[in-house]
């Protein structure tokens, strides 16, 4: 008993010793930083009554004026370094990215496999992943897709005009549902080649775990935040991270899927066809000598899982905001109006991959949506090696710190974006981006590690707004937020819901 006791107490001393080191992390090196919370960090509030956002912001203000390159902060149990200074965020995403290759994100593919997708892998397993992904994203493999798309819009169009009946004169309409029905039909398309049919049956298995998948986690908090702070002991434990009905169900799919168009040998130049081709390579070797292998079903399944994640919930939340601001100004509406007209006109009237790239304004008005609504609040690195600060020889990035760069709060700094809570799609055209750092806008990141999904996002994105601005005037009504409420439980910038007065335009 009194040997049990000895052990007890020593075991209770070095796990306070390490929580102690934890938490003193950054002040024992000098390095400003808010008190942590000792389990959520610098997060306190967070997934209870605040959005991930708005508590990085604060921190970003309290020492935006401080002269430091970065400050300290605690992401939930992980020490990490806060990036202030977008410069040295420019030499962590690109001059300097050798150096911050990972994200030291949890994945297990052994029993996980859905979590084994490029968003989460590093070192040479994401390079290599990356390189057989790369040309599945050209400009060629999107012209491909481009008709799939626009056939699902035509359907949105239809839908549309049924809400919206010429003889009512115009309808009060949810608007957050609807874009998200659509990017489910345009991924689940593209991605498996399923007819979801989303638009007219709103509540689909599809729709329901890809919410699901967004919202809720296998084993409760503590253990999700077991995993994001000690990601490669979670693995060694063999945790498990995507709930059990989501992993069965779209493990499930892509085998159906897979065997029924290996089996019928059918061929829809879409996402889930290009992956097709990578399983069916044995392997080949890149410039540098390494080889590469083909996918195996789980990885295939993992690649598809994330494709249809990230495409489904940024790209129908990106509609739902630029919707929002463009309802609430009416002479940005008319411009990009005009704008869609007159490049349909130049183009025999039909949307085309030409037509759509061609909508110069239309562009400005989803990257100005995409700065003050930053879907992804943060980008997130780890240093591989000792990184001394450019300019700051005393400061020194560890080895094995997790990084943050907040994109959200630099998407709202006065002095990169004057008068920073108001929409103006100026602020994004050429000569206003020519003179801007590309590291002050980072939706989709940016350096070798950017979203890879980006042109597919972008073309959806465009297609759906610019055929909803053609056909529909939308303006704000009495049940129309005029601060909007966010979902303090979603890991990205959602709301729970926007109305707006929709009317049919005569064409």
């Amino acid at each position: 008993m009194l040997l049990a006791l000895y052990l007890l107490l020593a075991l209770s001393a070095l796990l306070t010793y390490v929580l102690y080191r934890n938490l003193n992390y950054w002040k024992l090196r000098n390095v400003p930083q808010e008190p942590p919370h000792p389990f959520y960090g610098n997060l306190v509030g967070f997934r209870k009554n605040r959005i991930i956002h708005d508590l990085m912001l604060d921190y970003y203000n309290k020492y935006r004026k401080s002269g430091l390159p970065f400050v300290g902060f605690h992401f939930l149990q992980k020490p990490a370094a806060f990036v202030i200074d977008t410069k040295l965020a420019k030499h962590i995403l690109i001059k300097d990215f050798k150096n911050f290759t990972d994200r030291n994100m949890f994945h297990n593919e052994r029993d996980d496999p859905l979590t084994g997708h490029l968003f989460n892998l590093d070192g040479k397993r994401w390079k290599e992943m990356r390189h057989k992904l790369s040309p599945t994203f050209s400009s060629g493999k999107m012209k491909f897709m481009f008709p799939t798309v626009i056939k699902v819009s035509e359907e949105f169009m239809n839908v549309m005009f049924e809400l919206v009946p010429a003889q009512a004169g115009s309808s009060i309409i949810e608007i957050k549902d609807l874009m998200a029905r659509f990017t489910t039909d345009v991924i689940g398309t593209c991605a498996f080649g399923i007819e979801c049919n989303t638009l007219r049956t709103p509540v689909t298995d599809f729709r329901t775990m890809a919410t699901k998948a967004f919202t809720e986690v296998r084993n409760g908090p503590l253990l999700t935040a077991f995993h994001f702070s000690f990601p490669q002991l979670a693995k060694k434990l063999r945790v498990r991270k995507t709930p059990e009905d989501v992993h069965q169900f779209f493990m499930n799919l892509v085998k159906q899927t897979l065997a029924y168009r290996e089996r019928e040998q059918i061929k829809r130049n879409d996402f889930m066809d290009m992956l097709i081709e990578l399983k069916k390579t044995g392997s080949f070797t890149l410039d540098s000598g390494e080889v590469v292998h083909g996918l195996t079903v789980g990885e295939l399944a993992a690649q598809v899982f994330v494709f249809f994640l990230a495409g489904f919930e940024t790209s129908s939340s990106t509609m739902t905001y630029a919707l929002y601001e463009l309802a609430k100004n009416q002479d940005i509406q008319d411009t990009m109006r005009a704008e869609i007209e007159n490049v349909l006109q130049q183009h025999e009237n039909k949307y085309s991959y030409e037509s759509i790239k061609a909508m110069s304004y239309v562009d400005q008005v989803i990257s100005e949506t995409l700065r003050l609504y930053t879907i992804v609040p943060h980008l997130s690195r780890n240093a591989l090696n000792d990184y001394v600060v450019p300019g700051h020889p005393k400061l020194v990035i560890e080895r094995g710190t997790q990084v943050i760069l907040p994109a959200c709060a630099y998407h709202r700094d006065e002095d990169l974006y004057p008068n920073p809570e108001k929409f103006d799609p100026e602020r994004f055209s050429p000569e206003m981006v020519a003179a801007r750092d590309s590291v002050e806008w980072l939706p989709f990141g940016d350096g070798p590690r950017n979203c890879i999904g980006m042109r597919f996002g972008q073309m959806q994105t465009r297609i759906g707004l610019t055929q909803l601005i053609r056909n529909f005037k939308f303006t704000v009504c009495d049940k129309t937020e005029q601060k909007l409420t966010y979902d303090p439980k979603s890991i990205v910038l959602s709301v729970n819901g926007i109305y707006l007065r929709v009317e049919r335009v005569l064409l």
